[in-house]
């Protein structure tokens, strides 16, 4: 079992914690549980928290020292560092290999820790000029939904913290795993784009959603699928539609269409044991050799290896 420990400190958001414990901390019928999910805080007892209720934390900092991953869910107020003892622990955490996460504020907490020096994070937009002027080592990026180095990791505002959740999952169970887990959650496994397609303004346009078209490119998977296909499907100009995607999705089509691809052709290398040729017809990326390719470049790392990370062993009869 894979152990998730969160660090909380008043005035807790619940939301940022709940993230977490939704993603790691639930056991759910029909999924093995790989995780056990904990929380611990710098003075057990009872943590105050932004919901206007206090909540009872009974472990304390050494809680860390078992941890394989180390989450601090938001760190309010930002201009207050952590103590001595939270920073060391943080560090000694990091420094015996555990995996450090921030979601939304709690980069500041990392940042103070020193774990974020000349390495590319983030945090939430609103936080953004605060952050780069406090932490000029660090390499901010403004616009990502988040941030993964392997060993430490950070997200953007509250809702990208249940996107770097599930990319973790992805990452350490597969994307059929993590498939399973959004749906338990009815929310999608990833998100596209980045933040800055949630800062003000932006205006809605109902009118104008994207997803009928995403649920029908989809379900066309196998399908050429060009620009002007998708345009003519939605009743607009390739423009226009180009412009959609940006504006709604943080991305472009083809950008998107390719990331389905793959998501799909994840999907079929854990669940089957169809040839990399016959999953890449039925993904519509047409030869293995551009499965092996576009697989590369997206996830660093070989169909084949993932397979045998990730394929589904069978469960024996009784």
């Amino acid at each position: 079992m894979h152990r998730v420990v969160a660090l909380v400190r008043p005035p807790q958001s619940t939301f940022e914690l709940g993230c977490a414990a939704q993603v790691f901390g639930i056991e759910r019928q029909g999924l093995p549980a790989r995780y056990s999910f904990g929380v611990c805080t710098e003075r057990p007892g009872p943590v105050a928290t932004l919901a206007g209720y206090d909540m009872l934390v009974a472990d304390g900092l050494d809680a860390l020292d078992q941890a394989q991953t180390v989450i601090v869910p938001g760190w309010l107020p930002t201009g207050e560092p952590p103590s001595s003892a939270v920073v060391e622990a943080l560090r000694r955490a990091h420094a015996r290999g555990a995996r450090v996460v921030s979601i939304c504020s709690g980069a500041f907490a990392l940042a103070h820790a020193g774990l974020l020096d000349g390495r590319r994070a983030t945090t939430h937009w609103a936080q953004a000029g605060e952050f780069a002027e406090r932490f000029p080592r660090v390499q901010l990026d403004p616009d990502v939904l988040y941030v993964d180095h392997g060993d430490v990791a950070t997200s953007a505002g509250a809702g990208a913290g249940f996107d770097l959740c599930m990319h973790l999952l992805r990452t350490d169970q597969g994307a059929r795993y993590a498939a399973h887990v959004a749906r338990t959650m009815v929310m999608p496994p990833h998100r596209e784009g980045g933040q800055l397609q949630y800062t003000p303004p932006r205006p809605a346009h109902i009118d104008d959603t994207l997803a009928p078209l995403l649920e029908w490119v989809t379900a066309r998977l196998d399908e050429p699928m060009s620009l002007e296909t998708m345009a003519a499907h939605a009743g607009v100009s390739p423009r226009t539609l180009t412009r959609r995607f940006t504006d709604q999705l943080g991305t472009s089509p083809g950008q998107w269409l390719l990331s389905q691809r793959i998501a799909a052709a994840q999907d079929l290398l854990e669940s089957s044991d169809l040839p990399l040729d016959t999953i890449a017809r039925r993904v519509g990326l047409s030869s293995a050799t551009n499965l092996r390719r576009r697989f590369l470049n997206a996830l660093a790392t070989t169909p084949g290896a993932y397979r045998r990370t990730f394929h589904e062993i069978p469960a024996r009869p009784h």
